[in-house]
């Protein structure tokens, strides 16, 4: 078979084929072939991005019988289309809906003779009988399709044309919705996803590092990527070696290590280390491909509920069937008999819970708040503790540079031009300071310095005109490197952490030779987020930072925290959310940096700001688009009401069916007006959960 084999875990398999290689039929015999094989918990295949993922019970036998099969599966021939040919739209286009049904039905209703319009109905009704008859006698399934062709039935075998005819215009009626919901949503998502235009670092053929536009990219160039960088290509490793962190194409939240040889794909990201690419499939074919995996991804992340009601929508398909054989035993009457069958609880179910994920996906992402699937929807509504990271979070992600207080035998302006020379390599808010300061400034800075490593939650580690160079945190450089201060210096970095700065620390040779203030700066809104969250249910918020104690104590009180952490490294802060989310309550994490994924990939949801570091973007399933704290109480209030409403919905369907049920046993109700009845209730909890969600003023945020 055609393909990588991207996850091996004990009991889960995920391998990405070619796209197109697998055409539904083959899918259908290879499933069939892998439940015989091994016990099989769950099997899907995405075949536009070629994604196919096995969960089954693990032995080491059925391990390797699985990889045997997958590798010696080969696809029939494809068959003729009966009907022509089918185009495929990419993600991004306009998608034609199908035709509106309410202008059909209304002339051959109302316009057309009578055996025309039976002929007509006969006619329309075919396909659904023959998709009911095909799900009986090939899946051997009671299921959604089987009722409908039931229900048509009745009413062809009654000659009731007039209620086969409502029953189809509804049938198509509740497709139309469902595909027109559906379309919106999907290409609202694209279209924020598509975002602007990235700049990429190429090597050169001089092999010089240079900076391009994402669209000047070109196959046979040469990516450089580091750690928090997004894989902008599809491609090979052909130098160095890094831990890529692959969760927006398996969902496995584990780095894995690429070196030379090694294959990557656009839209993964860099989470340690440093690697040259040379690039296979640029532009569209790639970034293109990684957004249509990630809309299919978000649609099959159900909400519980959703799939709960799912479920519920199956299992109840052969009560009717049961319910129509003792109504005909009792009454022996055909008729009462069959209102039965004209009524089902599970087409509305089926129809209106998929749409209101939809629907309400779509809101927020006109509402600048970018939700990865229904199950994060039901997350963010259940969750009682909320996590913050403090810097680039809570403060602005764009720092400003406060101060640079040079040591001998450097100059304020030489020790500037190394930080800079150095940060301007790695996309990090404090680096980005430092970067912005010197072009401010006009400091010109060539490239002097060999590699630049990055140890993660640390600093930068590299070397200049043949000596080491040391940037980062004081952990970085006091505790773990050994770099000692003065007394003098040490006062210095006393008065700058009071005044609120971050420090950071740059030495040469083992001696400090510089210390630079970042100034971080509140994100506006902080304080009635926090209160529209406790508002809204949140029982704990919590920031967590790295800062020493008394710094970390004030910006606590000056945002309104009662609870947080200080000191915090990232294994420790990963640590600490693994606690909080043994505790059940369900936990969100907030956070901006590559130190934050850990926690962003251990919360109940992990929720990233769109001006953090690219890995953090990846591994969250929510993003705030706007950079805008405030998107997180629009989340929340989003959440809880479509949660509510769905469970509005769910009870709307049960207790009119139910009530028709009984109206139709009784004899007061035809089977027209069951028909249209309970075909106009579908639509209706169709339309209702395609409604929006807030108000145009919600949630109110005042200062």
């Amino acid at each position: 078979m055609e393909g990588w084999l991207l996850t091996n875990l004990r009991g889960r398999l995920r391998v990405r084929l070619t796209p197109g290689y697998l055409d539904a039929d083959s899918f259908e015999r290879l499933t069939g072939r892998i439940m015989k094989t091994v016990t099989v918990k769950y099997c899907a295949f995405n075949r536009l991005s070629g994604g196919l993922l096995v969960i089954y019970d693990y032995t080491e036998k059925a391990q390797n019988d699985l990889l045997s099969l997958i590798k010696e599966f080969r696809p029939k021939p494809p068959r003729p289309a009966p009907w022509g040919g089918v185009h495929v739209f990419e993600a991004g286009e306009e998608t034609p809906l199908p035709s509106n049904p309410v202008y059909g039905y209304v002339i051959r209703r109302f316009l057309l003779p009578w055996p025309v319009r039976t002929i007509f109905t006969l006619i329309h009704a075919i396909p659904y009988l023959l998709k009911g008859l095909h799900m009986l006698l090939a899946k051997h399934s009671l299921c959604v399709e089987v009722l409908d062709a039931s229900a048509l039935s009745v009413c062809l075998l009654r000659r009731d044309f007039n209620s086969a005819g409502t029953l189809l215009f509804f049938f198509s009626l509740s497709n139309y919705l469902e595909a027109w919901t559906r379309r919106r949503s999907i290409m609202g998502l694209f279209k924020s996803l598509a975002g602007p235009e990235e700049k990429v670092w190429i090597i050169d053929d001089q092999g010089q590092e240079k900076e391009i536009p994402e669209s000047q990219v070109k196959e046979g160039h040469s990516i450089l990527v580091r750690s928090g960088g997004l894989i902008p290509v599809d491609g090979v490793v052909i130098d160095g070696l890094a831990m890529v962190n692959q969760a927006s194409m398996t969902g496995e939240p584990l780095p894995v290590r690429r070196e030379k040889g090694g294959s990557v794909f656009a839209g993964t990201a860099v989470e340690e280390g440093r690697v040259v690419i040379k690039a296979t499939k640029v532009g569209r074919n790639s970034r293109i491909r990684s957004i249509i995996e990630y809309i299919r991804e978000s649609e099959g992340s159900k909400a519980g509920v959703q799939g709960r009601a799912e479920r519920l929508a199956d299992n109840i398909v052969p009560f009717n069937f049961i319910l129509f054989a003792l109504v005909f035993l009792i009454t022996r009457d055909p008729y009462r008999a069959g209102n039965v069958l004209l009524v089902d609880y599970s087409c509305a179910i089926r129809l209106s819970t998929p749409l209101a994920v939809l629907s309400a996906m779509r809101e927020g992402n006109e509402r600048k708040v970018l939700i990865k699937g229904g199950r994060y929807l039901e997350e963010l509504a259940d969750a009682k503790i909320i996590c913050f990271d403090k810097t680039g979070t809570l403060t602005e992600a764009r720092p400003r540079l406060k101060e640079v207080v040079p040591y001998p035998p450097y100059t304020r302006n030489e020790a500037f031009r190394l930080a800079a020379c150095l940060e301007e390599h790695f996309p990090h808010p404090v680096g980005r300071a430092v970067v912005a300061q010197a072009k401010a400034e006009g400091l010109r800075h060539e490239e002097e310095h060999t590699h630049v490593d990055y140890v993660l939650a640390h600093g930068i580690s590299s070397t200049w005109r043949e000596k080491k160079v040391l940037l980062g945190s004081r952990h970085f450089l006091l505790e773990d490197s050994g770099i000692h201060l003065t007394e003098d210096q040490q006062a210095e970095t006393e008065k700058m952490t009071e005044d609120g700065s971050s420090v950071i620390y740059m030495a040469v040779d083992g001696k400090l030779a510089a210390l630079l203030a970042i100034e971080d700066r509140l994100r506006p809104g902080v304080k009635p987020t926090l209160a529209e969250l406790r508002n809204l249910g949140v029982e704990r918020a919590i920031m967590l930072t790295g800062d020493v104690e008394p710094s970390a104590r004030a910006m606590a009180k000056k945002m309104g925290f009662v609870e947080y952490k200080s000191e915090l490294l990232p294994d420790h802060k990963a640590g600490y959310l693994k606690q909080l989310a043994a505790t059940g309550e369900g936990v969100i994490m907030v956070g901006d940096g590559l130190n934050d994924s850990a926690a962003l990939s251990l919360a109940n949801v992990g929720v990233a700001l769109s001006d953090g570091s690219e890995l953090a973007k990846d591994v969250a399933n929510v993003q705030l688009l706007g950079g805008r704290i405030q998107g997180l109480a629009v989340a929340r209030l989003l959440s809880q009401r479509t949660m509510s409403r769905m469970r509005e919905n769910f009870a709307i369907i049960v207790g009119f069916n139910t009530s028709l049920l009984a109206l139709g046993l009784l004899g007061i109700l035809g089977p027209s007006l069951t028909t249209a009845l309970h075909n106009a209730m579908t639509v209706y909890v169709a339309y209702r959960g395609t409604r929006p969600y807030l108000h145009a003023h919600e949630p109110e945020l005042g200062e």
